[in-house]
């Protein structure tokens, strides 16, 4: 949402100079003729509903009418709270700020413009109507392949992230119940539910970028926090796995110890990579 926002405000005037153009080309707005609202929702795809408000009793005189049928239930409410944030402008034009519709989720703008007695309310998609004028592109029908992609890869991910904990779960409780408690009993769990972890957050910032809310800037600042994020625990969960084989190697292999520092140098050369990296990032940002 914060990069419609975004693409909004940097291009505000240019958005609302075609919107405005737009509407002046079809003439009067408070038209009850239905084919006139037709014409409407033809000329503007992002359109999601239209309202009629009275300007004086400020009470909702038309119903709410969508692209395909019209919704009674607003009908003579109150909208003083909406009429008393207007900041019309000469033009008698006035548009919101972005906001979350609390009816259907998506991110809209409403844009209203004052016809004699009354305020002609156009609620619009913000998605569809950045799409319209060109700031982002999509393809209706590979975006829905790219999406179900995205969405069973990111749930197949969660379920081997909760198969790995349930599993670090079960191996630990299995070993109690047994009576064979060493140091694998306690640090395979660990590892498994660290990975659960890592993958888990993968997952989700698989499904809250491409699926749930699909990213269409290329922000390096995103991608570097997820992949610093992730390796963090990638790291966590090498480490430990270091540690149990220090461990094994010290109780039964004493002869064997270079390997361990093999591994930990090995590690130590990942964390020191990152540190590089971190720095240069935000180096690079500040």
């Amino acid at each position: 949402m914060k990069e419609y926002i975004e693409l909004y405000s940097k291009n505000k005037d240019k958005i609302e100079n075609i919107i405005e153009s737009s509407i002046e080309s079809l003439g009067k707005l408070n038209n009850e003729a239905h084919n006139f609202y037709k014409k409407l929702f033809a000329t503007f795809p992002s359109l999601e509903v239209v309202y009629l408000v009275d300007a004086t009793t400020k009470i909702q005189t038309s119903a709410n009418i969508y692209s395909k049928y019209n919704d009674d239930t607003e009908r003579d409410k109150s909208r003083s709270y909406l009429i008393n944030k207007l900041n019309i402008k000469e033009n008698n034009f006035a548009f919101t700020a972005p906001y979350q519709s609390s009816t259907t989720g998506t991110l809209c703008i409403t844009v209203s413009k004052k016809e004699g007695d009354h305020i002609i309310f156009m609620d619009f998609v913000l998605e569809k109507l950045l799409e319209r004028v060109g700031l982002i592109e999509k393809h209706i029908y590979f975006s829905k392949i790219i999406k179900s992609f995205y969405f069973i890869a990111g749930f197949f991910m969660m379920l081997l992230s909760m198969s790995a904990i349930v599993y670090g779960a079960y191996d630990f409780i299995n070993n109690f119940v047994q009576n064979s408690i060493d140091i694998d009993t306690i640090f395979k769990p660990v590892i498994a539910t660290t990975l659960g972890l890592a993958i888990f957050d993968l997952a989700k910032t698989v499904l809250e970028q491409e699926v749930f809310f699909k990213s269409y800037s290329k922000d390096s600042k995103i991608e570097i926090k997820i992949l610093t994020k992730f390796l963090i625990t990638i790291l966590i969960a090498l480490s430990i796995e270091t540690l149990m084989v220090v461990f094994k190697i010290a109780i039964e292999n004493y002869d064997k110890m270079v390997n361990a520092l093999y591994l930990m140098g090995g590690i130590s050369f990942i964390i020191i990579s990152l540190a590089v990296l971190i720095f240069l990032t935000q180096k690079k940002v500040n």
